[in-house]
């Protein structure tokens, strides 16, 4: 039996960037709801993740082109919902089928990198919320190539940030090689990136360290696996205390998700022996450079790789992780009220975990 379409509003709520820039803020505004192409399917998400990366599409102060040069006015890449119509082509997708989105709106699908499952380098890829429309608006649409599926059993407040960082850390620690029962340090853990990958890292048999500042994000990170927290706002010498508890050694590896600490990373490997350091945090263009001694890089067979966002493999991965109850609920769930506070607190760097928006929810 068909399934019947779903009523779809002309308009929907959205969060809108206004004065694109260093002063930028976000209004609740109505938007006409789009139409989806014959590849296509529209979307009508429940939730949005806010994402720190969402702040500087809309400061502006990446070495990218801003939104305002592809016309787009909503930032978010972090959606989860259900489909409420599709194009012609589309197969495979039924209405009311549960659909998440990711940074990477879609990608060419023809390319090495495609080709080899490292679609995420895409030459070709388009950035949601910079070159697409975001998830920050309610009805949006996405290619059904590119959809990610979201199983039974894992809430949509889950899914959404699983969409970015999730899996954005499934891939860092992927790509680092690292072992079971090894030292990982999470600098900036105790937020919405780092903090899934203190999960992912204990779900595979790491041991997670991370370092931040404050009381709500210690709880949250030794709540969610982390078997040290390190307070940069209390302790002296952050990186000797890394070392301490690292077998008195140091690090296996350093995956950094807080940009301010890109150097500090160097003095967590201690005398480790092979460590990588994983770039994961894109600071403003031109801010850090990453540097040291190439003596240190040849004695400490020291490795640093940069890493970017997941790919559909990882998505996947990183939800069946939620499904077994290894990625647990890291977000606050807050309504559109609040859509225009929390995006600025998360720019002050005021949030612990991630704070998720409720579409269905005004107050």
């Amino acid at each position: 039996m068909a399934e019947s379409q779903p009523e779809i509003p002309k308009q929907c709520k959205a969060g809108v960037v206004v004065n694109e820039g260093p002063d930028f803020k976000v209004e609740v505004q109505m938007v006409d709801v789009p139409e989806p192409n014959d590849d296509e399917l529209l979307l009508k998400l429940n939730c949005t993740g806010l994402c720190m990366s969402d702040v500087h599409f809309m400061m502006a102060d990446w070495a990218v082109p801003p939104m305002s040069t592809f016309g787009i006015k909503c930032a978010g890449h972090e959606g989860a919902g259900v489909v409420v119509k599709m194009g012609k082509n589309v197969k495979g997708w039924k209405l009311g089928d549960r659909g998440g989105v990711k940074p990477l709106m879609d990608v060419c699908h023809n390319c090495e990198h495609c080709w080899t499952g490292r679609e995420n380098y895409c030459q070709n890829g388009v950035y949601t919320g910079l070159a697409a429309t975001g998830t920050y608006q309610q009805y949006i649409v996405s290619p059904a190539i590119y959809t990610s599926r979201i199983p039974d059993g894992v809430p949509d407040e889950v899914a959404g940030p699983i969409m970015c960082s999730a899996s954005t850390m499934h891939r860092a620690l992927v790509d680092s090689q690292l072992k079971p029962g090894n030292w990982v340090v999470f600098p900036g853990g105790g937020g919405g990136v780092g903090i899934q990958g203190v999960q992912l890292a204990k779900a595979m048999g790491m041991r997670p360290i991370v370092v931040d500042g404050g009381a709500a994000k210690k709880e949250l990170a030794l709540r969610m696996g982390a078997e040290a927290f390190v307070d940069f706002t209390e302790e002296k010498d952050v990186q000797a205390k890394v070392k301490e508890i690292a077998d008195g050694i140091g690090a296996h590896g350093v995956l950094v998700t807080a940009y301010q600490a890109y150097n500090d990373s160097f003095g967590y490997i201690g005398d480790r022996i092979g460590s990588r350091i994983m770039c994961i945090a894109l600071p403003p263009a031109g801010k850090i450079n990453l540097g040291n001694d190439p003596n240190l890089f040849a004695f400490k067979n020291l490795s640093i790789t940069g890493t970017l966002v997941g790919t559909m493999q990882d998505t996947a991965a990183a939800l069946e992780y939620a499904r077994r109850g290894l990625l647990k609920n890291i977000c606050e769930v807050r309504p559109m009220s609040a859509f225009a506070e929390s995006v600025q607190q998360l720019k002050r760097g005021e949030i612990a975990g991630r704070v998720v928006i409720d579409f269905n929810r005004d107050n």
